[in-house]
């Protein structure tokens, strides 16, 4: 069956050995668009054979994670399926029945050299590596007799089972978006695909029969993988699979923001930006790494952000609902080259989702962000906090840029900006907002449209200058010259708490001498 007439099915397959990586999440994303363009299957695999490197809690937050961002999954270790276990610690004795294989084949061998053996042959040969040049110098069951590696496995010593790789060979990777690549078997090593101090595979092994006994079609994961796919097809032709193997797609690195070679976190710690999608305690070190949900980004922003980072439409669009992503999304527009980690694009993006969020919702993110910063988001009414937040959403970055952009709203100024008062205070202004307070006074309709045109005319009429009287009624009411346009603010917090303001400031702003 072609790859064109087999049903697609994609697998992201994390180890739980800390943090998912913000590099991890744009893999799981393009798997994601990938399977959902083409009706197919998405799976969760958790490849946890590094026993030594298994991290608690790093598997409920790469669940976490996925389902934040809205990246769904059909199959794996929660959702099930007819393929599992989808833990590969649950799969041992598939593992072991593959192994077997291929030693009855005599595609692979076994092994006992120690740690002490291997260090020595390194010191005596340059570049040493394990491979049909030197195995035959080994402890192995290719040189020693049978009886006596039973009777070394009876025994209970320690082994490892390699996988034979005959040299003079061309091993071509056909690769979706890099081409064909070809290199010679010559420069592969004897990999190790089991450890009996474990009982577990190596990736190699468990990649390779995992990915053919769920069905994977395709295999998108990132460019750090692509040195090992000589390998991986060499193993599904040593199993006989090769007519079934899946395709292979190699993602481009995400590179650092500045400088050469990929992102990390010390570039986040040092430029200020998160590179995990979640916040992460260190069950170990007690170390908190910065989130992007914690830092007040939107999901779907992040997602919106990553996809065009190796990735375009085919055209100048940069705003797309998932759904649009994955209409859009294909291999053919995916990047050879490493896509830069522009982070201040992120910003904008998430900048960019909060204008389009109705400010109902927006209210309903503040109101944690207004508890948190000591002003109670219960003495304020649902339409009041969504008004005032709405106001102001054309400023912000992130929903906590509210808490001082939108804070004059709950809480009456007790200090003023002191330049905005030496160049809008003078001596005769707290007798001219009197009198304002007076026109104010008079007024039942407090809305914009019928209170601007009679303040306005107001200041005509007396021959005031428009921007001084403006911006000391703005200081007297904000506390300083900014914020959205004055009669919206004044229609918002109504008659009564704009005339205590004014006359507020009439009593605690001092001309400066």
């Amino acid at each position: 069956m072609s790859q064109t007439e087999r049903e697609v099915r994609v697998r992201f397959a994390p180890s739980p050995t800390g943090p998912l990586h913000i590099g991890g999440v744009r893999t799981a994303l393009y798997n994601y668009l990938f399977a959902r363009q083409h009706g197919g299957k998405m799976i969760l695999r958790i490849e946890d054979t590094d026993s030594q490197r298994f991290v608690p809690g790093a598997e409920d937050y790469i669940n976490e994670a996925l389902a934040w961002l809205g990246i769904g999954i059909d199959e794996g270790v929660r959702e099930g399926g007819p393929y599992g276990p989808y833990k590969q610690s649950e799969r041992r004795d598939i593992y072991r029945e593959h192994v077997k294989m291929l030693l009855d084949a005599g595609k692979a061998y076994i092994a006992f050299d120690t740690p002490e053996e291997l260090d020595a042959k390194r010191a005596e040969i340059p570049n040493f590596q394990y491979d049909a040049s030197t195995r035959m110098a080994m402890r192995n069951s290719l040189t020693m007799p049978k009886e006596e590696v039973d009777k070394l496995i009876a025994d209970g010593e320690k082994y490892v089972v390699r996988f034979r790789i005959d040299p003079g060979r061309d091993v071509a990777v056909d690769d979706l978006i890099r081409g064909r690549v070809t290199i010679k078997s010559d420069i592969l090593d004897d990999k190790v695909l089991y450890k009996s101090a474990d009982d577990l595979p190596t990736y190699h092994l468990a990649n390779i029969v995992d990915d053919h006994l769920m069905k994977v079609s395709h295999v998108i994961r990132g460019e750090e993988w692509l040195p090992s796919a000589p390998l991986h097809v060499l193993l599904y032709e040593a199993f006989g699979w090769a007519d079934t193997a899946p395709a292979f797609v190699h993602l481009p690195l995400l590179l650092k923001p500045d400088g050469k070679g990929k992102l990390s976190k010390r570039d986040g710690d040092r430029l200020g930006f998160p590179v995990f999608p979640l916040e992460w305690h260190d069950p170990k070190s007690g170390d908190i790494s910065s989130g992007y949900r914690e830092s007040g980004y939107l999901p779907h922003a992040v997602v919106n952000f990553l996809a065009l980072l190796g990735w375009n439409p085919g055209d100048d669009t940069e705003i797309m609902t998932m759904q649009e992503l994955i209409d859009k999304f294909s291999l053919d527009h995916c990047s050879k080259a490493g896509a830069k980690f522009a982070f201040e694009k992120g910003k904008w993006f998430n900048h960019t989702y909060l204008q389009m969020l109705p400010d109902e919702e927006l209210a309903a993110l503040f109101k944690p962000v207004m508890d948190a910063e000591g002003i109670d988001s219960s003495a304020f009414s649902d339409e009041y906090i969504a008004k005032a937040a709405g106001m102001l959403k054309s400023r912000i970055n992130f929903v906590r840029d509210l808490a001082e952009q939108a804070r004059f709203f709950f809480v009456a100024p007790e200090s003023y900006d002191a330049k905005a008062v030496k160049k809008r205070w003078s001596a005769e202004m707290p007798a001219i907002m009197g009198e304002l307070c007076e026109v104010l006074e008079s007024q039942d309709d407090f809305s914009c449209a019928a209170l601007e045109p009679v303040v306005l005319k107001w200041i005509e009429d007396k021959g005031y200058h428009l921007g001084n009287v403006m911006n000391a009624f703005r200081l007297t009411v904000v506390g300083e010259c900014k914020g959205p346009h004055m009669f919206d603010i004044t229609e918002l917090l109504g008659k009564e708490e704009t005339l205590r303001r004014i006359r507020a400031g009439i009593e605690r702003i001092q001309p400066a001498e």
